[in-house]
């Protein structure tokens, strides 16, 4: 297989648990592993580019293990717990370098001991400028956000920064930025392209419980009420615990149901969200799901389901996608919100739609954007068609 080695080059803002998995990923999935044939990805190849060809060039945090350190060394640092399932990274040359804190870290989070939570550096906190120079600097393509859900003030700031700085901007996290009307209208001026908000996992509890809320209503059943308890062990489970800073989160999980409800339902006769901080299962999430309903006579039923994922993996591989899509764009002159992508591989995208028409969109943009003759993953294609 010859390959274009076209690079995607990635800033993050925030190196936890969910950038971990997402650089062990880019390592893991090598070139000769794709032409192979490799189970995790929904695409293999977009527009010629494989997951190899992601490479990080510039990367912030604010935690003093990670701060001065290779970005391919803080990924493995305290507080992080995900699995570690491609340890051999060579170092990158990538400094993690000091962000700004601003609202990314709740003070409840200063009560628990330094294994499990963010140890503020004292290193300087780098300006606006100074980030958008490191930005600029650096050659990123765009800036991926990674702050600590309810860190409302620090997303909004890294966009700022990518917009000023002239990149991409991929939201992963429940600020609403995308989904902003006034914020997706100055990324379309500008002609950069965004995608977001809050990143739906590979097959995580949101993306089921949306599947199945679809399922009642494709097949005429009312649904009355339903819940979605998840708990897990990681820091962004830790941080949730203070509930001033769910609110964001909450509506996202919530619309990202309910938008795919035949009838909306209640408030009072559904809850999805965080629920429980549980140490012991450290990046492990378990997800408990209730559906209740009414079938043909109105004669009730129930549905229980219970989901156990190891939860910043399961995200890891959309994030992929989410890149090369945003790659895409870039190089066919595409600015403001790309909303297919945002609709299938976000939980509050600006426009929700089933995900059956979000796929289908995001496929249609792929084929659209993707680079002609993209000889270069022939094989690769060759390899998945077989699988």
């Amino acid at each position: 297989m010859t390959m274009n080695r076209d690079t995607i080059r990635i800033a993050i803002a925030g190196i936890g648990n969910c950038a971990s998995a997402l650089i062990q990923g880019l390592h893991y999935y090598t070139p000769e592993r794709c032409r192979e044939g490799v189970v995790g990805l929904m695409h293999t190849e977009i527009g010629g580019y494989l997951p190899s060809d992601i490479k990080v060039v510039a990367a912030f945090d604010v935690d003093v293990r990670k701060v001065g350190v290779d970005v391919h060394k803080a990924i493995f640092c305290k507080p992080n717990c995900t699995k570690v399932f491609h340890a051999d990274i060579p170092q990158s040359g990538v400094i993690v370098r000091m962000g700004q804190v601003l609202d990314g870290i709740s003070e409840h989070m200063m009560d628990y001991s330094d294994d499990r939570t963010v140890i503020r550096s004292d290193a300087a906190q780098l300006s606006k400028a100074e980030i958008v120079n490191e930005l600029r600097r650096s050659g990123a393509d765009m800036l991926l956000n990674y702050v600590p859900v309810g860190s409302e003030q620090a997303a909004r700031f890294y966009a700022e920064c990518a917009l000023e700085a002239g990149i991409a901007f991929v939201n992963n996290m429940p600020a609403f930025i995308a989904s902003d009307a006034a914020f997706a209208e100055r990324f379309r001026q500008a002609n950069l392209p965004i995608i977001g908000d809050d990143i739906k996992s590979q097959l995580g509890a949101t993306i089921v419980h949306r599947v199945l809320t679809d399922l009642f209503a494709k097949r005429g059943v009312k649904l009355l009420r339903t819940y979605q308890l998840n708990t897990g062990g990681n820091t962004d489970f830790l941080n949730m615990k203070n509930q001033e800073r769910l609110t964001s989160k909450k509506t996202s999980k919530t619309e990202a149901v309910q938008s795919v409800a035949k009838k909306r339902i209640e408030d009072e006769n559904i809850h999805v969200g965080p629920s429980d901080y549980v140490p012991w299962q450290n990046d492990n999430k378990i997800c408990f799901l209730r559906i209740e309903g009414h079938l043909f006579g109105d004669v009730p039923m129930e549905l229980e389901l219970r989901l156990s994922v190891e939860d910043s993996p399961n995200s890891a591989g959309v994030v992929i996608d989410m890149v090369r899509c945003c790659k895409l764009a870039l190089e066919n002159g595409i600015g403001g919100v790309l909303e297919g992508p945002s609709a299938y591989f976000c939980k509050h995208p600006i426009v929700q739609y089933t995900d059956d028409v979000a796929y289908t969109m995001t496929e249609a943009f792929i084929r659209a954007y993707g680079r002609k003759n993209p000889a270069a993953t022939d094989a690769v294609l060759e390899a998945t068609a077989a699988q």
